[in-house]
């Protein structure tokens, strides 16, 4: 019976439904048939499992390197295999008697059952996140399942059938499966043959009535038809040129670090019935944010697990997605110590009034407000800090400034006058008196807050957010810093723009992972190209927090209205989005099982990263700009003015550019990327 190759999986599906009827037993190989690798080379899934390793060592005061342990690994298998081989016709090993050779060697006296069974859970997870079921040959096999026919996995590997029977079951299709078998449960394999004839006396099989599909010309082609069984072997092209693709891609990456970024998402690609139509921004958010948001988790982990950092803080609403990412992701990267992570209910507008409670209102803070271009006057300085105009109005009188006078130099060429009314104001003890008077309130609901998730709990904690001044931090600081138990705030930015200066101390500092201004980083100084739809990328699908209050009880948490003409303008805005947060989700597993089949810190997706910011918001297609910009960018710490200097005009952006623009000028993009470089070097 000659053995019948196919090369493409859809001939081979059509060609198996014709004949299906004259079997009663169908049996799969299981690895590169029913189940394919993210990776061209499975030992690459073994280098996780030997960190893994050597991190549960270093916790026993033992100092093994990653590399050793895979050697010691490969070296206690090949022993193994030699050893069956003068029993047995096929060279097989058995992973848990060569794993708990290799940890009893490392381990000695601390080796445990218990330790075995961590290191198999983790290198089964690493497993089943680089496999993906062939959906097209797991329908049909459903389908003859349907019909009342046997089905058989029948693999040749060191797992035994208890451990893929794990995989069939993540893969999802178990409850088809009647039977799994491995090579390491009884030493014989598909491979000389022997495999075959065993399986007919254990389970009763008749071969003329039993058909084999597999992926190996030898083991699942000329092995069971020796034996009389129908074979069909699988040789799909459009396989092996996604596996040579990875490969040039390992390989260049191997030469350059540019190409560590490029091969890590090509790990992340979606594939079989993963890879399903999608909106524009899907695919925006799988490719583009997730790859920067996964690293800048990363970063995060990897800086507080150096610094034994016990405790991070996701910030503002959109560490709600940074903190989700984590938890998707995270674990598996780093599946021996993370720290305990939360999401605090923290915003600008919040922060700003309790920061004042204890040193009043300073003239920095008080700048970060006309950063704003719709901030104007004293009156939007009230509404930041949520102070009450009436009752300081009389200080505003004593130094002859009216609350609608410009303050800001968007609005007026005489501001400056204004401004310097504005700083004596500041000045006087009595004004700044009444700043704490009005603001403690809502600085002691605050400390009540921060009281009950724990906050003052620890000496140190991480504070993670979007960025970009890091305004928040700044304001959370200054409102808590008046207490003896108050921690050290280590600040994280995914991009830290420093438009005003961080005052740097032991106990309150920040710095950008995907971008610096006090580093020399051109590249990542993209982001702040398309600061405004970073933020809504990641927004949490909840209203913004407006502020602190005491109560009858303790505090309450104050959310902005959600029924008015802002609030529905803002869940229109969650709502467009909401494809792009899916996408971010749904690589967010794959970003994590990506990181720790490679190893790669945050440094190595670096040089990648900056590609795709170069290319994504330097360079932006018309329609990428217009996807990813909604109607408007909601934002209460803004306020409603219009300026009309051309001051003001001087700041518009590419990305706040016309369609039109866009499209038929063809200098655009690069007279703003000119400006851009200028600015940086200018520094």
């Amino acid at each position: 019976m000659k053995v019948k190759t196919f090369y493409k999986l859809n001939t081979l599906v059509q060609y198996a439904d014709k004949i299906a009827a004259d079997y009663d037993t169908i049996s799969f190989d299981l690895f590169d048939t029913l189940l394919i690798r993210r990776v061209h080379f499975p030992d690459m899934l073994k280098a996780p499992v030997g960190r893994f390793i050597a991190a549960k060592a270093k916790a026993y005061g033992l100092f093994w390197k990653p590399e050793k342990v895979h050697q010691l690994r490969d070296k206690i298998e090949a022993a193994q295999r030699a050893k069956t081989g003068t029993r047995f016709e096929d060279h097989e090993a058995r992973y848990p008697d060569f794993m708990r050779e290799l940890l009893s060697h490392i381990f000695e006296d601390k080796m445990s059952d218990k330790l075995l069974e961590e290191v198999t859970d983790y290198e089964l997870a690493i497993e089943n996140a680089m496999l993906v079921a062939r959906a097209e040959l797991v329908d049909w096999m459903r389908k003859q399942h349907q019909q009342g026919k046997t089905i058989l996995v029948v693999s040749d590997m060191y797992l035994p059938s208890e451990y893929l029977w794990r995989l069939v079951e993540h893969a999802g299709f178990a409850d088809v499966v009647t039977y799994v078998v491995s090579s390491a449960d009884t030493f014989k394999a598909k491979a000389s043959g022997a495999a075959f004839p065993m399986l007919k006396e254990k389970y009763g099989l008749k071969p003329q009535r039993w058909l084999h599909i597999g992926d190996n010309p030898i083991s699942d082609g000329a092995r069971p038809n020796e034996f009389g069984i129908r074979s069909l072997v699988i040789k799909d092209a459009s396989e092996k040129t996604r596996k040579l693709v990875f490969r040039i891609y390992y390989g260049y990456s191997l030469a350059s670090a540019f190409w560590n970024g490029r091969m890590f998402q090509q790990m992340m690609l979606p594939l079989e019935n993963e890879n399903q139509p999608q909106q524009a921004l899907y695919h925006e958010g799988y490719h583009f944010f997730a790859p920067l948001v996964g690293a800048y988790v990363q970063g995060i982990a990897e800086r507080t697990r150096h610094l034994n950092i016990k405790k991070v803080f996701f910030m503002s609403r959109e560490g709600w997605t940074f903190k989700k990412f984590w938890e998707l992701a995270m674990p598996t990267v780093f599946p021996d110590y993370l720290p305990d992570i939360e999401y605090i209910y923290v915003s600008r507008m919040a922060l700003a009034g309790p920061g004042c409670a204890y040193q009043g209102l300073t003239q920095t803070n008080a700048d970060i407000v006309f950063l704003a271009p719709g901030n104007r006057d004293f009156r939007d300085v009230c509404k930041v800090f949520n102070l009450d105009l009436e009752g300081l109005t009389p200080f505003l009188e004593r130094h002859e400034l009216n609350s609608d006078d410009p303050l800001s130099p968007f609005y007026s060429n005489e501001s400056i006058k204004y401004y310097a009314k504005f700083i004596d104001i500041l000045e006087d003890a009595e004004f700044q008196t009444e700043i704490k008077r009005q603001t403690r309130p809502s600085n002691d609901a605050l400390q009540l807050y921060l009281e009950k998730i724990g906050f003052f709990d620890y000496k140190d904690v991480a504070l993670a957010d979007v960025g970009w001044m890091g305004t928040i931090q700044r304001f959370l600081y200054d409102a808590v810093k008046h207490r003896e138990d108050k921690p050290r705030l280590h600040g994280f930015l995914m991009g830290a723009s420093r438009g005003i200066p961080f005052a740097t101390r032991p106990d309150n500092y920040v710095e950008g992972l995907i971008f610096d201004y006090d580093r020399c980083d051109f590249a990542g100084s993209l982001v702040m190209y398309a600061q405004d739809i970073f933020e809504e990328a990641f927004r949490a699908p909840h209203s913004g927090l407006n502020g602190y209050q005491l109560t009858n009880d303790g505090f309450e948490l104050m959310f902005r209205a959600s029924d008015d003409e802002t609030g529905r303008e803002e869940l229109k805005q969650n709502e467009y989005f909401e494809p792009l947060r899916r996408g971010i989700f749904d690589a967010a597993p794959r970003f994590g099982a990506a990181s720790a089949v490679t190893g790669y810190q945050f440094w190595r997706l670096k040089p990648w990263l900056n590609y795709l910011l170069f290319t994504k918001l330097a360079f932006p297609k018309t329609d990428e700009i217009t996807t990813l910009k909604h109607q408007s960018h909601l934002d209460d710490f803004h306020g409603k003015n219009k300026p009309f200097t051309k001051a003001f005009k001087a700041e518009k952006q590419l990305w706040d550019q016309s369609p039109t623009a866009l499209r038929w000028n063809p200098f655009l993009r690069l007279n703003y990327y000119i400006a851009h470089a200028l600015k940086i070097l200018r520094r």
